[in-house]
């Protein structure tokens, strides 16, 4: 369970989460066996930054052999995810409110993700932010170790020139192959669920750039 903050007035309280799919790791050291945790072996896929959890629980219940592990910063995103999996009786999914990096470092086995999602994160629209992205060149070098053989790598946006930057970037790789080819990316994808926040923006007339690569 995650406790209540109390640290001051201004502290927003956070939202115990009493969902048995909710995942609270507090000790750094604790050693996670996703085999026992879902009771299977089935193969482990990630989303980054879950939201509230429309598209996670569409996909894993189109793909209910394999097990999802959905991720998010935020404590009421955490929550509203874990509702709504409980909510449809998705049995396949583990929420946790982490630090993407940090947990994949020391959460996650080598080798043993056969897919990663990542939604319309942050795009840290200034320019003497943009280092702050979290996709680039050196976390697809990092994310390398921990997807197998195969595994296939799916990233999203509304913001025309992230999605420019991660399709330039990629292209220019040899160890990831394109799944879109002649194309660097898409505005549609077949199959692929649209969250909230997604159809949220296409209504607004932004088109979402859909990235799809697979690990050689």
């Amino acid at each position: 369970m995650i406790p209540f903050a109390t640290m001051n007035k201004s502290t927003q309280r956070m939202i115990e989460i009493a969902s048995p799919l909710f995942i609270d790791l507090k000790d750094a050291t604790e050693t996670v066996v996703w085999s026992e945790i879902f009771g299977n072996n089935n193969p482990l896929a990630l989303e980054i930054g879950c939201g509230i959890g429309d598209f996670i629980a569409k996909t894993a219940l189109d793909n209910p052999e394999i097990n999802f592990i959905a991720i998010d910063y935020y404590n009421k995103g955490c929550d509203k995810t874990c509702r709504r999996l409980d909510k449809l009786a998705v049995s396949n999914v583990r929420v946790l409110r982490v630090e993407a990096r940090e947990f994949i470092a020391g959460r996650i086995p080598p080798a043993s993700l056969t897919a990663l999602y990542i939604n319309c994160p942050d795009p840290w629209p200034k320019k003497r932010h943009r280092k702050r992205r979290l996709v680039n060149s050196g976390f697809m070098d990092f994310i390398r170790d921990f997807l197998m053989p195969g595994a296939d790598f799916f990233f999203a946006t509304d913001f025309d020139d992230y999605g420019l930057d991660v399709a330039e970037m990629m292209a220019g790789r040899s160890d990831y192959a394109n799944m879109l080819a002649p194309d660097l990316y898409r505005f549609d994808l077949e199959g692929y669920h649209r969250s909230k926040y997604m159809l949220k923006f296409m209504e607004e007339g932004k088109p979402i750039h859909f990235v799809h690569y697979r690990k050689i």
